[in-house]
């Protein structure tokens, strides 16, 4: 059974829990909410066609057991660069001083390779021992960039070797996913 805890603004509001933490992060438009509904099987998570539309630290409770975190996306979205740097500090305050999270899943659109932003997103892991795994998504859609940058585990000490290539849309490569976190 999966429960929608809530919506949270500050890391310190967390609910404190013993359970383990997934969190799903990755550029705004990236298929963040999608991938998290196809892979809990049930739409829990807020999908808009609008980037940026997750703004907050969203809970979801899977039996009692884990916890599945919905963060805010980053790069693209149209939001002032106030809400951008706030957003970019609670992240790193949520990466920092969640003892619950177990693994970060760091989303990756296929068809565009990793940016800047998901490069720094996971230097800043690999300095501070985060434990991260690369997920493409849409990997059923054509791929737009020829010239993609392939992430290569060595230079990140933090990574999980393994990248996951999923598509929330055809049900691509979601089992090994819930396996890592627990679903059912």
């Amino acid at each position: 059974m999966i429960k929608f805890v809530g919506s949270f603004e500050t890391v310190k509001s967390l609910p404190k829990t013993q359970f383990a933490e997934y969190a799903f992060v990755g550029r705004s438009n990236v298929g963040k909410s999608s991938l998290i509904n196809a892979v809990v099987d049930e739409k829990i998570a807020r999908t808009s066609n609008t980037p940026g539309r997750t703004q907050s630290l969203n809970l979801f409770n899977m039996n009692d057991k884990t916890m599945i975190v919905d963060l805010p996306g980053y790069g693209y979205a149209r939001v002032s660069k106030t809400d951008a740097m706030r957003w970019l500090q609670r992240l790193e305050e949520y990466l920092l001083n969640r003892s619950q999270l177990r693994r970060l899943f760091i989303l990756i659109d296929s068809r565009i390779g990793p940016k800047d932003s998901d490069l720094d997103l996971m230097d800043f892991c690999d300095k501070n021992g985060i434990c991260y795994q690369i997920v493409y998504t849409k990997k059923d859609k054509k791929i737009r960039e020829t010239s993609q940058l392939k992430i290569c585990c060595e230079n990140h000490p933090a990574m999980v070797e393994k990248v996951l290539e999923t598509s929330a849309e055809k049900k691509y490569g979601l089992e090994e996913l819930r396996n890592i976190i627990g679903v059912k």
